[in-house]
């Protein structure tokens, strides 16, 4: 752990695990607060689906500023740009002219401003960390995700006992705040810029050639997304059909999110050889143990496949975002991470429609064995995919396709055997 004793690092780690905290206190705020507005679920599920469809579509496209600019300086400017947005709903709320349409466009916002934080974050630790400690980096980085994000929602309640909804607005921008301030202090040296100044939309189209010119990255990126979008709303949608309890639900929810923060911090401390293959074959564990919840009759056993499935999940992202800080050249960096997140994003907008289709077709038993069964065949075809490069990387090497040679390994053998240098 001794990256928490880098001062850049630690900065990093704090500042990021408080925006979190932040993030999981509004999610939780803005759907009690739709509910609140309108009595309706259907308003809770707009404000959710407001929350991820600007970052579907926006964040790969602004993820290009944070490979062309200073990242560090588009990060503060994106809290700060937040933190003014958080303070006029608060306002609108005070004054009593927040209603739903208002609700959704300031969500919708929020996440239009907020589409090239994370890229940014994630491709500014490279700028920070020695390319050997990246992912125990990113594991750490994680925890913090993690653990913030799951602790938020807890917060919202003692808030609403002692304050109210704009003390719970004014927590989070506070939050936004203090990332801001954990940002600007950090010490990062800008990459040094490669050739003349490049348009959006010429970079946009680098940034697509860098990742096709690494098919291993490729291959785990859309195994993710595709398996996320296969597998998640089974977490919120299956799973109330499985308990039809609420204090239950709400205590399988934190058993899995404890087993991921428990995963993340275990991750932290291994060193792995396979990246792009240790992410993919994540997911073949996270569906065998998913696949039998819909069959459960007891709490316990569903506790403990949720464990399972958790730590399975926190190997699923950690290799993951590694792999594309390894493999993908610092000014194709952010992109890179910005199509994962874009794909992430529109993955989590239609699980829960997978997840209700499938039960309402097959009944919550049946639907869980699907989901977990199509997760094993995908991961099967992304695993024979990956190996398949890796005999053809051997036979000769690979030719980039954005002009980068020499920026990154050859694609198929780094998918097996990568590690940090």
């Amino acid at each position: 752990m001794s990256l928490l004793k880098d001062r850049d690092f630690l900065l990093l780690f704090a500042g990021q695990g408080i925006s979190r905290f932040g993030d999981g206190l509004y999610t939780a705020a803005t759907a009690w607060l739709a509910w609140s507005l309108t009595g309706s679920p259907t308003a809770v599920a707009v404000v959710s689906v407001a929350a991820f469809a600007p970052a579907f579509a926006a964040t790969f496209v602004f993820a290009s500023y944070a490979d062309r600019r200073d990242r560090r300086k588009l990060m503060i400017a994106t809290d700060l740009a937040r933190v003014a947005v958080v303070a006029a709903a608060s306002v609108l709320l005070f004054l009593g002219l927040l209603n739903l349409s208002l609700l959704v466009a300031t969500t919708a916002l929020l996440a239009l401003i907020g589409a090239p934080f994370t890229p940014a974050r994630n491709a500014i630790v490279t700028q920070i960390v020695p390319d050997d400690r990246l992912q125990q980096a990113n594991g750490l980085l994680q925890v913090a995700f993690r653990a913030a994000f799951f602790i938020g929602p807890l917060a919202l309640a003692p808030l609403l006992a002692f304050g109210s909804l704009q003390s719970v607005l004014a927590v989070n921008g506070l939050t936004f705040l203090g990332s801001a301030a954990a940002v600007a202090a950090i010490r990062v040296t800008r990459p040094a810029p490669v050739g003349g100044r490049t348009g959006l939309w010429s970079d946009l189209a680098a940034g697509l050639r860098a990742v096709r010119a690494a098919p291993d990255v490729l291959v785990v990126i859309t195994t993710f997304v595709l398996a996320l979008a296969l597998t998640n709303g089974f977490l919120t949608v299956g799973l109330v059909a499985v308990v039809g309890q609420g204090g239950r639900y709400g205590l399988l929810l934190g058993v899995a999110g404890i087993a991921e923060v428990v995963g993340a911090l275990a991750l932290a401390g291994l060193r792995i050889r396979g990246l792009a293959l240790a992410a993919v074959l994540a997911w073949a564990l996270l569906g065998v143990f998913r696949a039998p919840l819909g069959t459960v009759t007891s709490h316990t056993v569903a506790a403990v496949l949720l464990a399972a499935t958790g730590l399975a999940s926190a190997l699923t992202d950690i290799p993951l975002i590694a792999l594309v800080q390894q493999r993908i050249p610092s000014r194709h960096l952010a992109k890179a991470l910005g199509l994962w997140e874009a794909g992430v994003a529109g993955a989590l907008a239609i699980s829960p429609f997978v997840a209700s289709a499938a039960i309402t077709l097959a009944g919550v038993r049946d639907a869980f064995l699907l989901s977990g069964a199509a997760v094993v065949v995908l991961v099967a075809v992304a695993a024979l995919t990956l190996c398949l490069g890796a005999r053809r990387s051997d036979r000769g090497p690979s030719v980039p396709a954005d002009g980068t040679a020499g920026a990154a390994a050859p694609a198929g053998r780094a998918a097996i055997t990568a590690e940090p240098e």
